[in-house]
């Protein structure tokens, strides 16, 4: 038995019971998130609320995914957005040129970001800690100089798509269901590997790759499954949003903001934890929306949202739920790790 197998024993040994009230939780949370477009249906007036809440969606089963290679296993990237672009565009081009709706083909759009996603870990992740982070960067720009110059779907004036053909008022609940099974599957993946031995053997290498290597991890091939699979569902959620802007180009999806924003929202919530992705993703948007709303979508709104994180940050080193962790005050049906 490798020491990896002995402190995989002793976790598991040393977990508590299922707690009753994160089950609770986390079902009442789902439910609700699954009646609510209901109101748009008896009420009306909800489209603002429902475009919130599928935008919340992708973004938690992006941080959420992106938690897997730069939480568990401590390689920062900032050039996960290379995924989110390849998905939109894979599934732009299914549609545009092939006719097969993204609402079918957004798996084959997660499955070629993941299957890419091994091929480019294999090749970055020879590199750490800043070579790693500047690597990431590198790539965003390569693979914006690509689409910016294939002329086959539109370069720098993007592609089009014809919109969804469904009414006005319930346009938007094919994707806020989509998006919501995204966040869904993305968190249940995302704690499925926090509770396996993959997932203990990336916390090593987190914490130390050489004594994880000394103590049987196989270091390398763990690091490219992580990098692979922390695109899956990016390269879906970019299918799906692609299609529901119906309008694609590389500005949208590859400029560096983008890219740290995926990191911003894990930090915020708590690197390496299971529901900080979560939460960190819900802080960020409702703080960005409420500074769109004060400032409008100008650079100010930019500066007060990054300054909020700041202050957030200043008290929550570890992020929200890696402080209250830390100091054995998280609510426990928050602690889903």
């Amino acid at each position: 038995m490798t020491q990896i197998d002995t402190d995989l024993a002793m976790d598991a040994a040393a977990e508590p019971a299922p707690n009753i009230s994160r089950r609770v939780f986390i079902t009442v949370l789902i439910a609700a998130c699954v009646l609510f477009p209901l109101l748009q249906v008896f009420v009306g007036g909800m489209n603002y609320y429902l475009h919130m809440l599928l935008f919340l969606f992708m973004n938690i089963a992006i941080a959420s995914n992106w938690n897997i290679i730069g939480g568990y296993t401590g390689y920062i990237s900032l050039g996960h957005n290379v995924f989110f672009a390849i998905g939109g565009y894979a599934g732009a081009i299914l549609f545009a040129y092939f006719g097969i709706s993204p609402f079918i083909a957004f798996p084959i759009c997660g499955i070629v970001t993941m299957l890419l996603g091994f091929l480019i870990g294999s090749i970055t992740l020879r590199a750490s800690g800043p070579t790693f982070i500047i690597s990431s960067i590198a790539l965003v720009l390569l693979v914006r100089i690509l689409l910016e110059n294939w002329e086959y779907i539109g370069g720098t004036n993007g592609i089009s798509l014809e919109l969804v053909d469904l009414p006005v008022e319930y346009v938007k609940f094919p994707f806020y269901y989509l998006m919501l099974l995204l966040a869904v599957g993305s968190v249940a993946m995302s704690m499925a590997i926090r509770r396996s031995k993959f997932g203990l053997g990336l916390r090593a290498i987190s914490q130390d790759e050489i004594k994880a290597e000394v103590a049987g991890v196989p270091t390398r091939r763990y690091k490219v499954l992580a990098f692979g699979l922390s695109g899956l569902f990016i390269g879906m959620a970019g299918a799906l949003w692609g299609y529901y802007l119906t309008y694609l180009s590389p500005v949208i999806f590859l400029s560096i903001l983008v890219g740290a924003k995926f990191v911003l929202m894990t930090i915020l919530g708590g690197r390496g934890t299971v529901s900080g992705p979560v939460v960190g993703a819900i802080v960020f948007i409702l703080a960005n929306e409420f500074f769109v709303s004060q400032f409008g979508a100008t650079e100010l709104n930019i500066a007060a949202t990054g300054l909020a994180l700041v202050v957030v940050l200043l008290f929550f080193p570890e992020g929200i739920i890696g402080t209250l962790k830390e100091k054995d005050r998280l609510p426990k049906f928050l602690d889903w790790d």
